[in-house]
């Protein structure tokens, strides 16, 4: 058997950059983006159960930062088929050691790279060109009243864009999401 992608650890060991092989030819190529036994071997063994698919129109779009609650908090998967984005992992694990920092990637359709992102982290992206296509698998069904996140902009995370706050586009509700020092504590930290 042939190994069908690699994967890497970030900063932030939990959060993985797993790249899956393309397969080329004249007719152009074939790529395996998720195989369960192959992602089991990078200690990721977890049933999705949702796909959700963005697009943005415009460059300088940020979607996030988000995450679901429990009992309906998500890991997501995440990779991007048309375009290119920075995506933001933040860990929001309380007592975790890097509790309020944050690992960035780029996402594109060229380099063909997916961010791990695991239950206790706040996810966002910025898209870096127009017409950016967004494809992420999750763990758990969107859940409304479990639906929470984390100002894009928030001081105290630092994160550097590549866009700024006056050309930003956001949603009504990303500008409204409060600070990491206002979030109630949804999520500990447990070593091991």
């Amino acid at each position: 058997m042939f190994e069908c992608m690699e994967a890497r650890r970030l900063e932030i060991p939990e959060v993985m950059l797993i790249t899956p092989t393309r397969h080329t030819d004249a007719r152009g190529f074939f790529s395996e983006t998720y195989n369960r036994v192959q992602f089991a071997k990078f200690g990721i063994d977890h049933a999705f159960v949702q796909d959700n698919h963005t697009v943005s129109f415009k460059k300088g779009t940020v979607r996030g930062l988000h995450f679901q609650s429990p009992p309906h908090a998500q890991d997501k998967l995440v990779r991007v088929c048309r375009g290119a984005v920075l995506d933001v992992a933040v860990d929001i694990r309380h007592g975790s050691p890097s509790f309020g920092h944050f690992v960035t990637a780029i996402l594109s359709a060229e380099n063909w790279h997916q961010l791990w992102v695991p239950k206790g982290f706040a996810h966002g992206f910025c898209t870096l060109e127009a017409d950016t296509e967004v494809i992420y698998k999750v763990t758990d069904f969107y859940a409304s009243e479990c639906d929470k996140g984390v100002a894009w902009d928030d001081p105290s995370l630092g994160i550097e864009w590549s866009v700024c706050s006056q050309v930003v586009i956001l949603s009504d509700k990303d500008r409204s999401l409060p600070l990491l020092c206002d979030l109630p504590e949804y999520f500990q930290w447990r070593e091991g």
